[in-house]
């Protein structure tokens, strides 16, 4: 009996020195969109504090483009580990066996909120809901008032709560930071976890005329004074949450983390650097990362070793002394002992990234290797492509101690180098395609957590040869469905055609009608659904919409 009040007694000391943690994400900030960078137009004075008076990692790094580097934050494991490719048409759909972060501080007992930009799967059993998140108020897809979120907007968005479609009030920033704040309030008497990943300043660019109005007054374009207006909008907020920790006594204990997701959109002021988001250069994946916890990191500190998104997790399970089961090997490691400054031993090791459209990867295509000195950049600026010609083999090689802005090729005077980092790459490649062979989540059908459910043509079908092709499945109970498919206009008869693998079937459909019922079988398959009107042939819908998206419901 003393043994186990012992054990209770420890137990219960552990859990309440666990340090609570609120990570802030913005969505598309480039690492010139900070006063603290050298930009001497944008307003940010309360991360220009946060970055001074913390830890700064100066060089810190993340995918080109969003979906990727929210995988590889939530599980500390290179996206295409996750089964994460892409942004959208079938590629951003996180693995349902991959533990979160979120998981990972639920199971020590952590409370878990998110509140805002998910991206990793708007189906069961990707959710938030579904994957570690006690309380969610979040946006579908990768943006307000992108398919399937259309029509949205910025100001009193239609948002999910717990899986609840909901109507809010105010605009989207300062929504998701109310319920934080709220969700913080609520949580003083245990550790939580706040997950705050922003949709702005992704586009579409809306913000209240206020914001802008300094901006315009100085000269600047109205694409970049929305952008810095939503960025002013932020700081205001992330001063709003600093203020309330205080009020709350709970600063100290509290490890907040401000940073981005990749470079900047548009072009503007970034800070000497080149490229922006979807490239592999400087400006499109080294972003801000500043965190305080006044607890552990007593001083400010400028910590220039090489960290990046995969090291988020493993750094924070080291805060929390985290001991519990490891499903999945982590390609990061703990930031810890960097932050500190004790690196004397600290290990050469490569960072890798790529990202590009398509389902199927393609080696050294938009790819970089960063090491602490130097970067090879394999085949820049073919993000938007699916495919490289089979003589593509651009690599570039920067040193970047004396070149930070990647203005000199190196890789013919370094071949030794350029050598090593190409092997680095090979190995690298090899290894994350035999993690899942680049395969995405399924989504489940006929599962009680969601029904009915929307697929969504555009985020979520697979696409080849820019056409949508099906969402790959499983189908839990067979039955009969209601298929519902917006199909832009009703005023023409056709049928509702249905192909789950080899099988089709059609129903008729007749004006001002756009769905009918079909018998789906148990199990994995390829599920295809298209309109076609009467006498006419089949057209695929390519375009970022929600023509062609389709509502399931279990009938019996």
């Amino acid at each position: 009996m003393r043994f186990l009040l012992g054990l209770l007694l420890l137990t219960s000391v552990a859990l309440a020195e666990r340090p609570n943690i609120i990570a802030v994400l913005t969505d598309d900030q480039g690492i010139g969109d900070v006063g603290v960078h050298g930009n001497k137009k944008i307003r940010t004075p309360a991360i220009d504090e946060f970055a001074r008076d913390g830890i700064q990692m100066t060089r810190f790094y993340v995918e080109p483009v969003c979906a990727p580097t929210r995988a590889a934050l939530m599980t500390g494991r290179y996206h295409y580990r996750t089964g994460v490719i892409h942004t959208s048409r079938g590629g951003a759909k996180m693995a349902a066996d991959e533990k979160t972060l979120a998981e990972y501080l639920k199971e020590v007992g952590y409370r878990t909120g998110i509140f805002g930009k998910w991206h990793l799967g708007d189906n069961y059993p990707m959710r938030p809901q579904d994957q570690g998140f006690t309380e969610s108020l979040v946006h579908k897809s990768g943006g307000i008032g992108q398919t399937p979120d259309k029509p949205n907007s910025y100001f009193n968005p239609v948002l999910w709560q717990n899986g609840r479609r909901v109507q809010a009030q105010g605009y989207c920033t300062d929504v998701f930071f109310d319920a934080a704040i709220e969700f913080i309030e609520g949580s003083t008497k245990e550790s939580f976890f706040a997950y705050i990943p922003l949709n702005a300043p992704h586009t579409p660019l809306e913000i209240a005329p206020r914001y802008t109005e300094n901006y315009l007054a100085m000269g600047l374009n109205e694409t970049t004074s929305k952008v810095y207006g939503m960025i002013e909008n932020i700081d205001d907020n992330f001063q709003r949450l600093i203020d309330r920790l205080d009020v709350l006594g709970i600063r100290d204990n509290t490890v907040v983390i401000f940073m981005t997701d990749n470079g900047a959109q548009q072009a503007r002021f970034n800070a000497g650097f080149r490229g922006r988001k979807s490239h592999v250069y400087e400006g499109g994946i080294r972003v801000p990362f500043y965190l305080q916890w006044p607890s552990e990191f007593k001083r400010p500190a400028k910590i220039n070793t090489l960290g990046g998104h995969i090291d988020l997790l493993p750094t924070l399970l080291d805060f929390t002394a985290y001991q519990g089961p490891v499903p999945h090997s982590l390609d990061g490691t703990s930031l810890r002992q960097a932050m500190h400054g004790r690196v004397k031993s600290w290990p050469d090791r490569s960072l890798i990234f790529q990202v590009h459209r398509g389902l199927q990867p393609n080696p050294f295509q938009n790819c970089a290797v960063v090491s602490q000195q130097y970067k090879l950049v394999g085949n820049p600026g073919t993000f938007g492509r699916e495919s490289l010609p089979s003589n593509s083999n651009q690599l570039e090689l920067y040193d970047l101690a004396s070149d930070p802005a990647e203005t000199k090729d190196l890789a013919a005077a370094k071949p030794d180098i350029l050598r090593k980092l190409k092997a680095d790459y090979q190995a690298w490649f090899k290894s994350v395609e035999a993690s899942r062979q680049f395969t995405p989540e399924r989504i489940h059908i006929g599962n009680p957590a969601e029904d009915p459910l929307v697929l969504s043509r555009y985020q979520d079908s697979k696409y080849v040869d820019g056409k949508p092709v099906g969402w790959d499945v499983v189908i839990e109970q067979s039955g009969r469905y209601r298929l519902s498919i917006n199909r832009a206009e009703t005023e023409s008869s056709g049928r509702i055609h249905m192909r789950i693998n080899d099988r089709v079937q059609t129903r008729p459909v007749l004006p001002g009608g756009n769905s009918a019922t079909f018998t789906l079988p148990s199990g994995k398959g390829s599920l295809e659904i298209w309109y076609q009107a009467d006498g006419a042939k089949r057209t695929h819908v390519t375009n970022n919409g929600t023509v062609g998206n389709v509502t399931l419901t279990k009938l019996f």
